[in-house]
């Protein structure tokens, strides 16, 4: 059985991302991938880990780590509005990779459609019917709610509440404790501020924040 992951990055997100694989799944991670740019060191240990793995340039992975025979796995944050996650995820489909999603033992999921390269992590709530595109990020203590649709590319950070029947598009992005109106469409790359509260749908690029949320003059992009 193929269960060997190599993970994307070496900053906080990747550490946490080991932790929850070694601890909590049957995945054996077995080195970890930058950009070449970014490489400074050749091996790296993370917080916690007695052992010490080998770090790869990306662009040079296949060399080493074919796609037959190992999976990738890039939870990043979601600077850029997502749009480095996205890069980083579509050159892994392109080489040929896999990748793996990790949904914690200790979130409730009830037989939730989830695609590749999900990060889910504890106290999230998944209600039925509600299906989960690729490349999401799901931080602690959310709430999903039924009958809903979240396409790829999206980061949830903590205690948001998404209620039944929306439908979240591409590369949008959550803040802490915001929540959605059910039946609520969120545009592609749309930022939710920390706090608000959405009750209409709300326009692609836009940067919502209040209670009620209102559109902000500056579009996503210039915040995050």
């Amino acid at each position: 059985m193929k269960n060997k992951v190599i993970i994307f990055g070496t900053l906080d997100t990747a550490e946490l991302a080991h932790y929850y694989l070694t601890n909590d799944s049957e995945y054996e991670v077995v080195a970890f991938t930058v950009h070449k740019d970014y490489l400074k060191e050749k091996l790296f240990t993370p917080r916690g880990s007695e052992k010490s793995y080998p770090v790869i340039e990306f662009e040079y992975i296949k060399n080493l780590f074919p796609p037959t025979d190992f999976y990738l796995f890039a939870p990043m944050t979601g600077v850029k509005m997502n749009t480095m996650r996205k890069m980083v995820y579509e050159q892994g489909k392109e080489m040929g990779y896999e990748f793996i999603s990790y949904v914690s033992s200790k979130a409730t999921v009830c037989d939730n459609k989830i695609g590749e390269n999900c990060f889910i992590l504890e106290d999230n709530t998944l209600q039925p019917f509600t299906e989960i595109g690729n490349n999401v990020v799901m931080w602690s203590g959310n709430h999903i709610g039924h009958h809903g649709k979240i396409e790829d590319h999206v980061f949830f950070t903590s205690d948001v509440v998404l209620s039944g029947h929306c439908h979240v598009k591409e590369r949008a992005w959550f803040g802490v404790n915001s929540t959605i109106r059910d039946y609520t469409t969120i545009g592609e790359g749309c930022l939710i501020a920390m706090g608000s509260v959405v009750t209409k749908d709300t326009e692609d690029d836009g940067f919502y924040m209040g209670f009620p949320a209102k559109k902000q003059d500056r579009p996503a992009k210039e915040v995050y």
